[in-house]
């Protein structure tokens, strides 16, 4: 029996990451992305979830949009490919729901779709709960339940259909943010709906409950003070996203872009809401840790709301030289599920890989995995 595949690429999304627009919603953004020197990620990220599902090629047929939206991909892979939608170009989002219509009309069994909020919206609105669809993580924000925990996990997760295993369906919402009030330093989730997808705990991400879960302010001034205290001053400090780092920041007495990346150096700011290329330009042949804390339930360390920390930078940094912070109630909150690396870089994921030491509290820090590839 063959596996009718949908198939969805975002070609833009993710494109705002790496150049700290905080999004790629609408073709302005995307064009200002591009402008800025942003590069096309999507496709790769489609790919990689593709290529869990080269063992099966003749039990798949993927029926997907021409071009960049899907063919391409698809194609190069060697897979059997209907294209049943052809986009206008450059894409829209009413192509993509467009296309999901198509889909659904062919009867696929899932849809996989790659990109981020904004195209989860668009199948939500196109299919509704239709037909079962799940998500490639290749956008700057990943806030809704339908999302795989990284694109090989969502390969994965397919390939357990295709091979007949039972996984359960469970509607997941999906979420969306404000990107202008994102760009402002402030998080305004909406609930758009839900979506049926395919549920594997280990490979499809929680969602962050509410405004985000309450932290012990006692704590957080515990490590931000322990973290100042160590901070040499003839290093730099890159300063990641989150409000967990914002007390770092805030025990120096800086102001903070909590969405953003800053970099310090002896207590002053010297950069603040900087892009991918800015980073790595400082940081070139300059000393340079990283301060970094995980993603709200799902335990992230890069790929969720830090493009800025490109593959390329991280490697220059070192992994000696990332400083992880967290509560100990929000490593508590993972239930034993391992921190996990989605950089886009299969090899340095791999790298990362192994125990990794957080700081919870002054002078005070626990070992905790970082995910190998069986878990991601």
């Amino acid at each position: 029996m063959q596996f009718k595949l949908g198939f969805i690429i975002n070609p833009v999304a993710g494109l705002g990451g790496a150049v700290a627009l905080k999004g790629s919603d609408g073709a302005d953004t995307a064009a200002k992305a591009m402008a800025l020197g942003a590069e096309p990620k999507a496709h790769l990220r489609a790919r990689a979830a593709l290529e869990q599902l080269l063992p099966h090629q003749e039990h798949v047929t993927i029926y997907t949009v021409n071009g960049g939206m899907g063919e391409l991909v698809a194609r190069e892979l060697g897979f059997n490919v209907e294209v049943v939608y052809h986009s206008a170009h450059p894409t829209t989002a009413q192509d993509t729901e467009r296309a999901a219509q198509m889909l659904c009309e062919q009867g696929v069994d899932l849809i996989l779709f790659a990109g981020g909020d904004g195209t989860a919206r668009n199948l939500c609105h196109a299919i509704g709960e239709r037909v079962p669809a799940l998500g490639i993580p290749a956008g700057c924000k990943i806030h809704s339940g339908v999302y795989a925990i990284t694109p090989k996990a969502a390969g994965r997760v397919v390939e357990m259909l295709v091979m007949g295993e039972l996984v359960t369906l469970a509607e997941s919402d999906v979420m969306d943010i404000d990107e202008d009030a994102f760009r402002a330093g402030a998080v305004r989730a909406k609930r758009y709906g839900e979506l049926r997808v395919p549920s594997e705990l280990r490979y499809v991400q929680a969602v962050k409950n509410g405004a985000g879960k309450e932290v012990d302010e006692l704590v957080l001034a515990d490590i931000a003070a322990y973290v100042v205290s160590e901070m040499d001053e003839d290093w730099q400090y890159i300063i990641g996203s989150g409000s967990t780092v914002a007390a770092v920041m805030e025990e120096m007495g800086l102001d903070n872009t909590l969405l953003g990346v800053d970099l310090v150096q002896d207590q002053e700011l010297i950069g603040r809401d900087m892009t991918a290329q800015q980073l790595l330009e400082a940081c070139k042949d300059k000393p340079t840790k990283l301060v970094i804390t995980l993603i709200g339930g799902q335990g992230h360390l890069f790929g969720r709301g830090n493009q800025q920390l490109s593959p390329a930078l991280i490697r220059a940094i070192g992994k000696e030289n990332i400083i992880v912070v967290a509560t100990k109630s929000k490593l508590q909150a993972l239930e034993g599920r391992p921190l996990i690396c989605d950089t886009g870089d299969s090899a340095l994921d791999d790298e990362l890989s192994g125990y990794i030491q957080v700081t919870t509290g002054f002078n005070d820090h626990v070992l905790y995995a970082v995910g190998h590839n069986e878990e991601q």
